[in-house]
């Protein structure tokens, strides 16, 4: 490859990772949205899914083509594991806690899951945290702290907030676990086929939730409700797998993983912007101090 080839490959990578950083960032925008015409958590992520799953199937053809060899019942177990932890019970967990919270502490909360990997690895799986972590990890909460404080602030409903932080944080622990379980299966899978049986799963899982907890009748929803979680499906789920994926390929891990560091930022803006959430000194103090740990400790990990 040449030089310029090489450098437009690079700016290809760096503009599909910035358009994903943007779209996972806007989920929590489109959520809040759609709660203001009635829908429930559970209707609105079954719609999410809906919606998504004709792209997965398409992307587990495609992926099952090019691959080297069949799947086995363990594979297909581990996958179904991994859709219920990184997918399902962190998506749904997630819309629920943004009924109690603004969008831009939920994208902050969300942002931890690093932290939540690093403390999970050395509880089960005994690797060390140096104190440059430690000291990363206590800036990081204490950031998330600030955050709170400035939610209490402007809701003034303390059990609400609290609720709303400990179920989104649970979508936070959620996703370190799958990521925890991620590696050696995508190791020994492929990326490709991972990400697109598991979501398949996650979404089996949704619809399921949602006939289980919900009459048929609530799908009928107001326009806006529809078009909204189309519009997650596309430009916040299924766009964004894509587009970081891309990126990935172009410019490795390290650099797009950077990218990913915008997100608290971008839905801070957007949630100011379109929701009309109100930005504070210490909500932004809280979003540097949260960011500034994450990229420590990121560092340090791959270091």
């Amino acid at each position: 490859m040449t030089g310029q080839a090489a450098g437009r490959a690079a700016a290809i990578g760096l503009t599909f990772a910035l358009i994903g950083a943007v779209g996972f960032s806007f989920k929590a925008i489109l959520v809040k949205l759609a709660y203001r015409h009635g829908v429930d958590a559970e209707t609105l992520l079954a719609l999410r899914m809906a919606f998504s799953l004709p792209f997965f199937l398409i992307m587990g053809v495609v992926a099952a083509r090019h691959a080297a060899a069949p799947l086995s019942g363990r594979d297909w177990g581990a996958m179904a594991a991994l859709g219920i932890f990184g997918y399902y019970l962190a998506s749904y967990l997630d819309f629920l806690g943004l009924a109690y919270i603004t969008a831009a502490l939920e994208r902050l909360i969300l942002f931890l899951y690093p932290t939540l990997v690093i403390v999970l690895s050395a509880l089960f799986l005994g690797k060390p945290i140096t104190r440059r972590m430690l000291l990363a990890l206590g800036l990081s909460y204490l950031g998330i702290g600030l955050a709170v404080g400035h939610d209490l602030q402007v809701s003034g409903e303390l059990g609400d907030v609290v609720l709303g932080c400990v179920l989104v944080f649970g979508s936070a622990l959620s996703y370190a676990l799958y990521l925890m379980g991620n590696g050696q299966v995508v190791g020994r899978l492929g990326s490709a086929r991972v990400t697109a049986y598991a979501s398949t799963f996650a979404c089996a899982f949704s619809l399921a939730q949602f006939f289980v907890m919900r009459p048929l009748a609530a799908l009928d929803q107001p326009w806006q409700v529809h078009g909204l979680a189309l519009a997650m499906a596309v430009f916040s789920t299924v766009g964004p797998v894509w587009m970081v994926s891309e990126a990935i390929r172009r410019l490795g891990a390290g650099p797009v993983s950077l990218t990913g560091t915008l997100g608290p930022v971008i839905t801070l803006f957007l949630g100011w912007l379109l929701l009309d959430e109100a930005i504070g000194v210490a909500q932004m103090a809280g979003t540097a101090m949260v960011i500034a740990g994450v990229v420590v400790m990121a560092r340090q990990r791959s270091a």
